[in-house]
This record gives structure tokens, C-alpha cells and sequence, in this order.
């Protein structure tokens, strides 16, 4: 079979042909069409990511038809349209992971190949609304914000709900989970052009973080928040804490921008705030945002299908972050 393989750090990714894996008892082998990438798949490339091992298939996100079935496993799976859950072995609490979690595409083989073996508790129908390349991009952004909307801030309509650095796939889900609550949503980034486009998708407005003052001209704009869903950290996650209402939830599932800097712990207790982090999700968390998925018929923003064959500039693409949306490649395009 055909897969992208990252040999190590210092190597790009090369597209190859590899030994098909064999769908052992209690497994099922899924025929892939299209997979999509996540910042986690170019943290890996750059062995900046835990627990790296080479070689390694990237990939946690894809969808794709079942094809075989190791014995104990339901025949009756043939030929049914999934997408796979990357969050594997959650553990038996809600509240946090267990020691034996692990995500799809490190250490274990991930979706950027032909055929991919998976347990069939981690595979879900596709909605029907969707198209592969649609599922494709759903489960580890998807999941990983709907938790941090739902499962840990609680929202709900009645909140004005800010999320950083849209265009992200994380971010972008939040957004639409947040508009098909019914929440007013305002949005950050260093792009005008992202910040249009999450206006045209039902953002109340943004605003840029590079700007002078931005903090205070949003609460000016926008007033207080009670939600705030971050990927980022860094130095700017001060003004998050000025921008939160009282009261306020400011969930953590990321930190591109580094470590915090200047956060007084004044304003976090004055302000009655809660601080919390956010991975992944749970089985439950994945069951209830396949649920949301069906019923809103959300539909993933989606920038780019490239050919599988061009799966190495379609990583590139997704490491100069110019993407609005999944970037995503499809194994029925040109292989």
C-alpha cells in the first residue's frame, strides 16, 4: 500500500510503498479516502512531540470503508462508511486521561496510508450529510473543541464566547459549535482576511492581535466575555484575562505562542475566573460530538483537497499556517 512516511526529523516526508497490515483478532482494516492533518502531525515533523518514534505514518484523522475484519468481529461492519476516533484508551474517568492514552498516528501507525488498522470501538458512521473528505477533517479538531466547549467550559446560549487565533481547525469548530449553540462569538488573529471569513461564517467581528491596544478596543467593541476557548498562551494570554467577565471560563487546549507572561493572579480571583485545560476527549466526549455533528448537520471548513500523491506539499501548506479550515488529502485524487 501507499503511505507518507516520516523516516526522522531531519528527513521530509516521502510518499511510499509499504507491507498492507494485517487485520488481526479484534481489529478491522479500513480502506482509507481521505485523511487530514493537524498541527500535532507537523510537531511531530520537526520532533518537537513527545514519545517520537521513526519511521512513522502520520495522520489521526480519516475516514474510509471497512475492508476486513480479524476474527471476533462482526462481519456485518464490511463495507460500512466510518471515520475513526484518534483518541484511544481514554481510562475509566471523565475528568482527565488515563496513564495508557494515546492518540492515532504516534506511536502507532496513523491514517496517512491505503489501509489502517484500528479496534472497531473506535470507529463511527459517517454522517450522512458528509462526504469523506468532510468526515475526514472531523475527529481530532472536532473532538478536541467540543470538549473544551461543552464538556469543560459549559457553554451554553446566553454566552458571549471569544475564541483565539481562528482559521485553525480547533478554532474553527469551536466557532461553529458556538454559532449552532446560539452564542454571540468574536474571534482573534493576525490575518484580516481570517478574521472576514469568520465573520462571513456568523462571527459577531475580531480583531487582530498585532495591533496596538487590541485587548481593550475588543471590550470596547464586544464588551466582557464569559467563554474564552484558547489554543495559544504565550504573552498574550494576559489580555484574555482582562477581556473575561466575571465569572468567566477561559479553557486551554493549546500553546503555540509559548509560556504565559505578566498574568496577575489578582484579576483571576477578583473575577471569580476558572482556568482549565483541555485534551482531546473522552469516548463519550466523541460519541456526544458526533451527536451535534448529525443533528446541527455541521459541515467542516474544509480549505484545500489535495491527491494523495501531493500529500508532502499539502503538509507544507499546513506548516506555513496560511490554511482557513482542514487541510486535507484525498486517496481517491490521483493514486
Amino acid at each position: 500500500m501507499k503511505a507518507l512516511i516520516l523516516e526522522s526529523a531531519k528527513k521530509s516526508w516521502s510518499v511510499k510503498n509499504v507491507a498492507d497490515p494485517i487485520p488481526v483478532v479484534g481489529n478491522v482494516l479500513v480502506r482509507m479516502k481521505a485523511a487530514a492533518f493537524n498541527h500535532r502531525d507537523i510537531w511531530i515533523s520537526k520532533g518537537m512531540y513527545p514519545g517520537i518514534k521513526y519511521p512513522i505514518i502520520p495522520g489521526s484523522d480519516g475516514a474510509g470503508v471497512v475492508e476486513a475484519v480479524g476474527s471476533g468481529v462482526s462481519r456485518g461492519l464490511l463495507g460500512q462508511q466510518v471515520l475513526i476516533n484518534p483518541s484511544m484508551n481514554w481510562g475509566d474517568g471523565e475528568r482527565f486521561q488515563g496513564k495508557n492514552y494515546e492518540i492515532l498516528g504516534l506511536p502507532k501507525n496513523g491514517t496517512f496510508a491505503e489501509l489502517v488498522k484500528v479496534e472497531p470501538k473506535y470507529i463511527h458512521p459517517i454522517p450522512m450529510h458528509l462526504s469523506f473528505e468532510q468526515a475526514a477533517a472531523l475527529p481530532l479538531a472536532g473532538l478536541t473543541a467540543y470538549r473544551a466547549a461543552f464538556s469543560r467550559a459549559k457553554m451554553r446560549s446566553s454566552d458571549r464566547v471569544l475564541i483565539t487565533g481562528i482559521g485553525g481547525g480547533v478554532a474553527l469548530f469551536a466557532l461553529q459549535f458556538a454559532l449552532l449553540e446560539g452564542c454571540e462569538v468574536w474571534v482573534t488573529s493576525s490575518s484580516e482576511e481570517k478574521i472576514r471569513k469568520a465573520i462571513s461564517l456568523g462571527a459577531a467581528g475580531g480583531m487582530n492581535y498585532k495591533k496596538e491596544n487590541w485587548a481593550q478596543d475588543l471590550k470596547s467593541k464586544a464588551g466582557a466575555f464569559s467563554v474564552i476557548i484558547d489554543g495559544a498562551g504565550g504573552k498574550g494570554f494576559g489580555s484574555l484575562i482582562d477581556l473575561a467577565d466575571l465569572g468567566g471560563r477561559i479553557v486551554v487546549y493549546g500553546g503555540t505562542a509559548g509560556k504565559y507572561e505578566k498574568i496577575s493572579p489578582q484579576k483571576v480571583f477578583w473575577k471569580q475566573l476558572t482556568l482549565m485545560g483541555s485534551t482531546m476527549g473522552s469516548e463519550a466526549d466523541f460519541h456526544g460530538m458526533m451527536e451535534f455533528v448529525r443533528k446541527k448537520e455541521l459541515v467542516p471548513v474544509v480549505d484545500e483537497v489535495f491527491p494523495f500523491d501531493e500529500s508532502v506539499e499539502a503538509a507544507e501548506k499546513m506548516a506555513n499556517g496560511k490554511q482557513f479550515g482542514k487541510v486535507v488529502v484525498s486517496m481517491g485524487l490521483g493514486s
